[in-house]
């Protein structure tokens, strides 16, 4: 049994999603990185991380635009969400 996560990355500052992937990576979980909000949204529909790192001031839309719709959805509300 695997204990590798997928994490998905909202974050539009390169430098944070670059450490954020990198910290991550190295204790052996997946990542993907999204640095702007609407693609965020595609993906998190798309993938269904386990865990989403959400960065709530985002340059397109705002964090919580897209956290209130993951709580809303019965099966996106499952996913963990850390605001970052």
């Amino acid at each position: 049994m695997s204990n590798q996560l997928r994490i998905l990355s909202i974050e539009d500052d390169p430098e944070m999603r670059g450490l954020i992937q990198l910290i991550f990576e190295r204790q052996g979980h997946r990542v993907i990185g999204a640095k702007r909000g609407d693609f965020g949204l595609e993906f998190l529909r798309s993938l269904k991380p386990d865990v989403l790192l959400l960065d709530l001031m985002l340059p397109d839309i705002d964090g919580w635009e897209i956290y209130s719709p993951i709580k809303a959805d019965a099966e996106l509300s499952k996913i963990g969400v850390i605001i970052v």
